[in-house]
């Protein structure tokens, strides 16, 4: 314990530094942290960084998927399902599929099982990756919710896959009818358990005297609790962590205080940020640990890294063959859905945008990881040390070439401002702050007209809100005034929820102004 300590909090550290140290150079913190990991690996006497399979998925996947299910907005994935869905799902599979096929014919010993245990590993893009490489260009929001909602959703259905394949790994079979019930079960169980949970959860935070603290550590608990029990129920925890957490997400102004909302943002990004950082870390760090995996089982580390090429290659060709055919099947069956371009080399140009953001990372590594050392009859389990360089290959080439590239593609391309016609982010802002202002005044003037003629306080906020000016004396506001003034934040939540029902209203314009509100409510608590 003396030791490892010491080391985890020097990781911490080492994370901080560099993500500072990218912010600086414009790129995304996950290469660098790769990097770190991999550099830092090389320190002699350092602790080896050896984690538990079993408990891989249960330490990373459930916060990291709540966060992801918390931050996304479901309006936009509605708006998108054809597209969020045929990636998340179709895409998946075709891509492990082309993975086992290649893997079988090329990589001597590797079965088909085994294809798709890699290609159930390798699938799935990874959303902190892309979305950390994104921030430093403009793109819409649309966008960004169908990379984060597939991102969430494919998850899901690779973890599927992943779980299958193993157990046709260990078995030597695979039973079609049983494998096709498990699947179904997995799906609904999964989704069903997430949603009852979910609910139990929002009653608990309605019901339970509460405060911020309690709330928010909660809220840590309540994924790993969904996560664990449809697991111990044989249904897919990954599901249920993704159904509950948009449940609670949609409800949110019902059960959590304005405190606990703003607390909790904090509290939340900083433990995200450092488990995506310690995750990405220690994906460098296990490599030298791969390295002498492979040299124990005589494969040449040139003929592993050709491999890692091999199946590199497969991914990036998959996503961009799917992102066309997902462009040619919506503009033959359903052209009224497909995305409007001012010109046809714009529309050409969208899909191989998509197909060039499939950067691999957090749940690639913790799934590769999960796989056990050893079968049930107590053999090795063949293949996993290759299994686990191809995997650190996939990510680090995807997050070198696609991650380091992918900016400047985006920035010598207007495509996708073009593609997605839709207002702008700055006009949308402008307008949903002076419908508040006019909801704000017609509230306050429907229900305390008496109250606002004459009144000094009132008139005091009323400019407040329109010019947007701290009051620098708050001998004005008395009990009932800030009884009135927490009561028309409340209006005005209430009308941002209305108004977050029309689909061309960007739903983050909308929570960035329930923050605001929120923030105004703790400072009125406060006078």
């Amino acid at each position: 314990m003396h030791t490892i300590l010491p080391f985890l909090l020097a990781m911490i550290a080492v994370i901080v530094l560099l993500n500072m140290w990218a912010a600086k150079l414009k790129i995304a913190y996950p290469i660098l942290l790769v990097i770190g990991g991999l550099l830092i690996s090389f320190i002699p006497g350092l602790p080896k960084v050896k984690i538990d399979p079993d408990l891989i998925f249960f330490i990373f996947l459930p916060p990291l998927l709540s966060d992801a299910a918390w931050s996304i907005s479901f309006k936009e994935m509605k708006k998108w399902w054809r597209i969020i869905g045929s990636f998340a799902f179709l895409v998946v599979f075709f891509t492990a599929l082309s993975v086992a096929i290649v893997t079988n014919h090329f990589i001597p010993g590797f079965t088909i099982a085994l294809g798709f245990l890699l290609g159930g590993i390798v699938s799935p893009p990874d959303a902190v990756s892309t979305g950390a490489i994104t921030k430093f260009v403009k793109i819409p929001k649309s966008t960004s919710a169908i990379l984060e909602g597939e991102s969430l959703l494919n998850d899901a259905s690779s973890l599927i896959i992943f779980r299958f394949a193993l157990v046709a790994v260990g078995t030597g079979q695979f039973i079609w009818q049983q494998a096709t019930l498990n699947f179904l079960w997995m799906v609904i169980g999964g989704v069903g358990i997430g949603l009852l949970l979910g609910w139990i959860f929002v009653q608990a935070h309605k019901r339970l005297p509460t405060d911020a603290p309690s709330d928010i550590a909660l809220t840590i608990i309540e994924p790993y609790l969904m996560y664990w029990i449809a697991e111990q129920a044989h249904s897919s925890g990954v599901l249920a962590v993704v159904s509950g957490g948009l449940f609670m997400s949609a409800r949110r102004m019902l059960f959590l205080s304005s405190t606990s909302r703003i607390q909790a943002f904090s509290v939340w990004q900083s433990f995200i940020f450092i488990l995506n950082g310690i995750v990405f870390l220690i994906i460098g760090l296990e490599l030298p640990e791969i390295t002498d995996g492979l040299h124990s089982k005589g494969i040449p580390l040139s003929t592993a890294i050709g491999y890692g090429l091999l199946v590199t290659g497969i991914l990036i060709a998959a996503r961009i063959i799917s992102s066309y055919a997902a462009l040619v099947a919506t503009l033959i069956f359903r052209p009224s859905v497909a995305p409007a371009a001012s010109s046809q080399r714009m529309r050409l140009t969208m899909p191989l945008l998509l197909g060039w953001t499939g950067m691999r990372g957090v749940v690639s590594l913790a799934a590769a990881l999960a796989i056990p050392v050893t079968l049930d009859n107590g053999t090795a389990f063949p293949s996993r040390d290759l299994i686990l360089f191809i995997t650190f290959v996939v990510i680090l080439l995807t997050l070198l070439v696609q991650g380091l590239t992918l900016p400047y593609f985006i920035r010598r391309t207007s495509a996708f401002g073009e593609i997605f016609n839709q207002e702008s982010e700055e006009s949308a802002r402008q307008k949903m702050k002076q419908g508040i202002k006019q909801h704000a005044y017609q509230f306050l003037k429907n229900k305390y007209d008496n109250e606002l003629n004459g009144h000094a306080g009132m008139e005091k906020f009323l400019k407040h809100m329109e010019e947007k000016a701290k009051a620098t004396d708050d001998s004005w506001m008395n009990e009932k005034t800030k009884t009135i003034f927490i009561e028309l934040l409340e209006s005005q939540r209430q009308y941002l929820s209305e108004l977050n029902k029309d689909v061309s209203i960007n739903e983050e314009l909308i929570r960035q102004q329930l923050y605001q509100i929120d923030l105004e409510e703790e400072r009125l608590k406060m006078l």
